[in-house]
């Protein structure tokens, strides 16, 4: 075989759809891992997206609302661990862009910044995203953080603001699984996933399944060990990461989750209008 009979073969190969990836080519699926939001990736922003579709994220809003309190105190003190004080917290988790089902149940009660996940998260990737800076043990607007409450630019914020918590902020650090890529690498094919199938109620089990076939090889960050199986710890850390601290804290799709921690049935997620209003696939 001669090589530009190589090279045809590579492409070919490269650019026919793989039942694994369910449907996509395997150039399609390393624009969605590694070169997310490229001008040539599958998934796309809508090209117009209206203002008050962004009202409908509750972790924008959340961090939004942030950087407003910031603007408003010209600065924040954090505590002597670093964190932001307790009356911070509760102010924003107070708006109730979104509903922690620990809190509202009254099993957790917030008495600091660690006790409500989505408002901590919503600060560190402010961080990350640049928008808020650190000096000398207070929290103050950056150039750019203070640029984007104009009302002008509030959809670059929130595109910022969603690139940083899927690239930049590191999804391990909100729970106890092995550190591992699960759930954030790959994110865009969870969309597709979603973008496909989204129609009807599927439960979380479904997407991993279907993400597993994909990127087997991430099941080797999880040991033999406990008294879950791989696959079941694995499917575990998938719809805490991707089901309920990506698609529910974003909004993207309508989630049900169990009456209680000991029920059998399981989380069921059904793609709802904001994801349509703010994403498309080509």
């Amino acid at each position: 075989m001669n090589p530009r009979d190589i090279e045809l073969e590579i492409l070919l190969k490269n650019h026919t759809p793989q039942d694994d990836f369910c449907g996509l080519t395997p150039s399609e699926i390393d624009h969605l891992l590694y070169r997310t939001f490229s001008f040539d990736s599958p998934l796309q922003f809508q090209s117009n997206i209206d203002n008050s579709i962004l009202d409908r994220i509750p972790f924008f809003r959340i961090a939004e609302a942030f950087l407003k309190i910031i603007e408003r105190e010209k600065s924040i003190k954090l505590t002597a661990l670093g964190n932001l004080p307790r009356k911070v917290v509760i102010e924003l988790y107070e708006n109730k862009y979104f509903l922690d089902r620990d809190i509202e149940s009254g099993f957790i009660k917030i008495t600091k910044e660690d006790d409500c996940r989505v408002v901590s998260t919503a600060r560190l990737t402010t961080l990350v995203a640049k928008l808020v800076k650190k000096s000398k043990g207070k929290l103050s607007l950056t150039k750019e953080g203070a640029n984007f409450l104009k009302k002008e630019n509030r959809v670059d914020f929130f595109k910022t603001i969603f690139r940083a918590y899927t690239v930049a902020f590191n999804w391990n650090y909100n729970d106890y699984y092995p550190e591992s890529p699960t759930g954030q690498l790959g994110f865009a094919f969870s969309m597709y996933l979603l973008h496909l199938h989204g129609q009807n109620f599927e439960t979380s089990d479904f997407y991993a399944e279907k993400y597993i076939k994909a990127l087997p090889k991430l099941l080797l960050y999880f040991p033999e060990e406990g008294l879950l199986s791989i696959e079941e710890s694995f499917k575990h850390c998938y719809g805490l990461r991707v089901i309920d601290y990506f698609f529910d804290w974003f909004g993207l799709a309508d989630v049900v989750y169990p009456d209680t921690i000991f029920s059998e049935e399981p989380t069921k997620l059904r793609k709802n209008e904001v994801f349509n209003l703010l994403f498309k696939f080509e």
